[in-house]
């Protein structure tokens, strides 16, 4: 019997651990180590950040899912990686330091045939002094990032609104914290939701709201932006965001590094050198990521972490880390199967996996401060690479060690992004895109790196009843209900 970890039990690793499971079945063992008891479908914490969901419509136990679907689960995080095993034993394994109330602080050596790192990221708060969440959470902005995050962020949001309806003007501030933050579409959901939800309450006379990113120009998403069909015409993302923000009145500050949070205040550095403060009375800032602080050790207990994982915490896979300049980038530089170079049974996939490099081009400040959008990960890619890598461990299992690997390159794969601007029955709104590829290819499709076939953009009410069908029915997956399998990443 073979045994599979997944280190992770996130859009990525649930994906490849329930598909592992169905396609093994009772003959091997798939374990899934995991910190949470629940499972959090994220893109919807941006409507419970404006109370227009709750935390139970957006999570879900995990223990009886991962039970029906014979599934080991570890309510546990891991802590190390041992992939020649210790003195005495050449079995690999990975030590664990369990949650749950009843074993929280204990620690286990798993051993593993296979092991897929989709631990996700660590939600680098610190990265910007102020920023403070966590044990501070609330102390001067909030997050959406987790459901409970997105509960005490609306918390704060209805009281803004009771202040508004007294007559107390107030200024709202939402973006990314830092120089280097991924995840921005979001924000840009989160920031269109607070203005809706405004509207709606008959206060938006009394706000000032406002839009700070990294981004080089309004619409880049960390995907270099993308030139799209829209109504008939090509569109650039650019024209598309900048129209949306001025539609709804929203002014915004772009290629900003936030390098401090005060309490109502913000401090940035802008690319072009120049120094600013914001005031803001409501504040909702993307942390930047980096990886969960995963180490290795070799047999001998030597540390041998910069030996499978990048500099930012993330774990190498098959990309091409010497690329150099931008310049030189490629779309051949993207992984394709996922596994580390070193140890051949070790794989990652979603936000855990190391990108070899920004899909944006690069820019710093005057001062040398890199400011730009890392690459995002989430999402549909996520759910396609950690199905795909768990086929690829499944085929060696079942067929051999020699089996072929699957490829999901984000250089040839197209993703779908149904992106909020505001949640109603009647006068909801959404923006529905298509990019294909997500890594852009100018060898392939000179010009704009991407098929304008296949990436396309439309906003409207139909999107937003896109997004609310399609938050039903990727949670109806995840709960492996009746026909489960066939719903697409």
């Amino acid at each position: 019997m073979a045994r599979l970890i997944v280190l992770g039990g996130g859009v990525s690793g649930h994906t490849a651990a329930t598909f592992a499971a169905e396609w093994l079945g009772n003959s091997h063992e798939v374990v899934v180590v995991t910190p949470n008891a629940k499972w959090n479908w994220i893109p919807s914490n941006i409507w419970v950040g404006v109370g227009e969901m709750n935390k139970e419509d957006v999570t879900f136990d995990l223990a009886p899912v991962y039970k029906k679907a014979g599934i080991t689960y570890k309510q546990a995080k891991a802590v190390s990686i041992h992939p020649k095993g210790k003195e005495g034993s050449d079995k690999e394994f990975v030590t664990i330091e369990f949650t749950d109330k009843n074993h929280d602080g204990q620690t286990e050596e798993l051993e593993y045939d296979y092991l897929i790192n989709a631990t996700g990221p660590k939600l680098n708060f610190g990265a910007t002094p102020g920023l403070g969440v966590g044990s501070n959470l609330g102390e001067h902005t909030v997050s959406v990032c987790t459901a409970d995050h997105a509960v005490h962020a609306n918390h704060e949001f209805k009281k803004c609104i009771e202040k508004m309806k007294n007559g107390e003007r107030q200024k709202f501030l939402i973006g990314t914290g830092h120089g280097m933050c991924t995840c921005q579409g979001a924000a840009f959901e989160y920031i269109f939701n607070i203005e809706h939800e405004l509207s709606k309450s008959g206060v938006r006379n009394m706000a000032d709201i406002k839009w700070i990113s990294n981004e080089s120009f309004l619409g880049d998403f960390g995907v270099g932006g993308l030139h799209m069909k829209s109504m008939g015409f090509a569109v650039s993302s650019k024209i598309f965001a900048e129209s949306l923000f001025t539609e709804r009145g929203i002014p915004w500050i772009i290629g900003a590094h936030v390098n401090k949070v005060e309490e109502g205040k913000v401090h940035y550095e802008l690319l072009d050198g120049s120094m600013g403060e914001e005031e803001f009375d409501f504040s909702m800032l993307i942390p930047p990521f980096a990886g969960v602080g995963l180490k290795a050790y070799d047999k001998n207990g030597s540390d041998i972490t910069d030996t499978i994982f990048a500099p930012n915490g993330f774990m190498k896979v098959d990309a091409n880390y010497g690329a150099g300049a931008y310049e030189n980038w490629k779309a051949s530089d993207w992984p394709k199967t996922y596994q580390n170079p070193t140890y051949s049974n070790m794989f990652a996939c979603g936000i855990a996996f190391a990108p070899p490099h920004p899909i944006s081009k690069p820019m710093k400040s005057p001062a040398g401060t890199p400011i730009g959008p890392t690459p995002p990960r989430t999402g549909m890619p996520s759910g396609i690479i950690g199905k795909a890598v768990a086929r690829s461990i499944c085929d060696r299992i079942l067929k051999g060690e020699d089996s072929p690997l699957k490829e999901a390159s984000m250089a040839n794969m197209g993703a779908a992004c149904v992106a909020s601007a505001g949640k109603g029955i009647f006068n909801g709104t959404a923006a529905a895109m298509t990019i294909y590829p997500v890594v852009p290819d100018f060898e392939k499709y000179p010009g704009t790196g991407r098929d304008t076939d296949y990436t396309f953009g439309e906003i409207g009410l139909a999107g937003h009843w896109i997004k609310h069908i399609l938050h039903h029915l990727f949670i109806w997956k995840a709960k492996l209900k009746t026909g489960w399998t066939m719903i697409p990443e």
